[in-house]
């Protein structure tokens, strides 16, 4: 296959996209519900709720369990209950995508720059690639502690200037919505994968390309 991309560096959103982390952050989730008196929802149900963000996840997981919306006040102490949760056993469940791992190896024996724009919170971030020994294959990582999260094409912008690079020699690799948006409005083609969670067909983010897999990102990076 022709790669389609001239680039020298690889931005990338974490989860969905580097690793599958849905069911600790819905186990989490479940726990917490749990813990206030409240029915679990279920590994598939709270797995599918994921996607937005903790604060987002607590709303739709007590609007999904039929309980009264929490205010400002309650969904504070809830969020840092939930981080509190999640992360004290933040890798139980959470696994690299397929080829992901031989995929950052061969990128980085080509001397490409990787970088990782999330927004998860940046406690988080670090604790999950410590536990995955993923922390030796970005030079920046920018996480959501950051006054603008994607959508805001200034996360991706942020990213950029840790790692040392330009939009013309960077490519964004995600799977959802607020990856494709700021991504491009940052100046940077967009490779999406075909899972993740991207709440809705994965063709309707419109990217540059849709591989078929992680491994094909190689590929496409001339």
């Amino acid at each position: 296959m022709k790669a389609p991309f001239r680039a020298n560096a690889i931005l990338f959103d974490l989860d969905g996209t580097l690793v599958d982390t849905a069911g600790d952050i819905g186990a989490a989730l479940d726990a917490l519900l749990v813990e206030n008196g409240h029915k679990a929802l279920g590994e598939a149900t709270a797995r599918g709720l994921v996607g937005d963000g903790a604060r987002a996840l607590i709303e739709k997981g007590w609007k999904v369990a039929g309980l009264p919306a929490p205010d400002a006040v309650t969904l504070d102490k809830l969020t840092a209950r939930w981080f509190q949760i999640y992360e004290a056993d933040i890798a139980r469940n959470s696994k690299p995508y397929p080829g992901v791992e031989a995929t950052l190896d061969a990128l980085l024996k080509r001397g490409l720059k990787l970088g990782i724009v999330t927004n998860k919170a940046d406690r988080p971030t670090a604790k999950l690639l410590k536990a995955l020994g993923f922390e030796k294959y970005f030079g920046a990582v920018v996480g959501g502690d950051v006054p603008f999260r994607k959508p805001d094409p200034r996360h991706v912008r942020i990213g950029l200037a840790a790692l040392g690079s330009t939009p013309g020699e960077t490519a964004f690799v995600g799977d959802s919505p607020n990856d494709a948006y700021s991504a491009r409005a940052a100046g940077l083609p967009f490779i999406a994968v075909p899972y993740g969670y991207s709440l809705g067909p994965v063709e309707n983010l419109r990217a540059d390309v849709l591989v078929r897999d992680f491994a094909q990102i190689a590929e496409l990076i001339a």
